[in-house]
């Protein structure tokens, strides 16, 4: 049973590819503290759900979309659908339609992603943001520019690029590949929930988030919010010099947390520490076990 006790359709109105209708997904009371969380690839706002459970009882009001290409209704054929300011005007459009004001933002994977963009160019929407697994954008085009590590890391991305062989990759032979991309870290239902999702249509516009990326992380401004980034120390996504960098790009009060012996997989993996991340940055307590800050600054 989701953890989620409701759900809304938001219709955005994208002026180039047509309007395209969000599965919202929401829980906690009406007038709570607005969260959004933002789920990555490939999974959905499902991936939410154990972090959920634990923030119940906080006076929040917890706001999963399944994003562009991942909700039916918001499927469109051009790559140019999914560039990232085009997932950053949807989580705003969300964020208008449930008249939320100012929000705490918390993202995982391609989630975090689109959560660094939307905090670099418009931080006046936010209060806080929470970040997991992929660190600012501009640490991680840094790193794939210049750490083979995270190159060696990173070098499905030119897979997932390709129309067909990307798509071949991930549900040929029952979806072996697709699969084998969550190392055990994700509960088998929700794996079956999620090759269910890709088969349906979800893994070609999914990988439309791949192939609209431009290359240009580097240009994404500092972020002026109070930011925490959670990173798995085990993450095979994510190398210790992309991660170590972010803080390098948070012009605030920044914590940077490392769970060790964690994969990618950090919301399926770490919900107590997860929550407990999220409801430290959303409640602004002081941490109740100290993390490990990254002190160093410099670009």
């Amino acid at each position: 049973m989701s953890a989620f006790d409701a759900s809304t359709t938001v219709v955005v109105d994208d002026p180039d590819h047509g309007p395209i209708e969000l599965d919202v997904h929401l829980a906690g009371p009406a007038d709570g503290v607005p969260v959004l969380l933002l789920h990555g690839f490939p999974q959905s706002a499902r991936s939410w759900d154990r972090v959920v459970e634990r923030l119940a009882g906080h006076g929040l009001r917890l706001v999963a979309p399944d994003q562009r290409g991942y909700s039916p209704g918001a499927r469109p054929a051009a790559v140019a659908a999914y560039a990232v300011p085009r997932l950053v005007t949807d989580v705003l459009a969300v964020a208008d339609a449930l008249d939320t004001g100012p929000f705490h933002l918390v993202g995982h994977d391609w989630g975090a992603s689109v959560a660094w963009a939307l905090a670099a160019r418009h931080p006046e929407r936010l209060r806080t943001l929470t970040a997991l697994s992929v660190p600012h954008l501009a640490a991680f085009g840094a790193a794939l520019r210049e750490d083979p590590e995270q190159q060696r890391r990173s070098a499905y991305i030119r897979v997932f690029r390709e129309p067909g062989r990307g798509e071949a990759s991930l549900l040929d032979d029952d979806a072996r590949g697709l699969r084998a991309l969550y190392g055990g870290a994700v509960a088998a239902p929700d794996v079956e929930a999620y090759v269910d999702l890709m088969r349906s249509g979800a893994l070609t516009p999914a990988l439309g988030w791949y192939r609209a990326m431009d290359g240009d992380l580097a240009a994404t401004p500092p972020v002026t919010v109070p930011t925490t980034f959670l990173w798995g120390a085990d993450d095979l996504a994510t190398s210790p010099t992309a991660a170590h960098a972010c803080g390098s790009h948070v012009r605030a009060d920044y914590r940077f947390v490392a769970l060790e012996g964690a994969s990618h997989w950090t919301p399926d993996e770490c919900p107590d520490q997860v929550a407990s991340a999220v409801l430290d940055r959303v409640l602004d307590r002081v941490p109740s076990q100290a993390p490990q800050e990254d002190r160093d600054r410099e670009a």
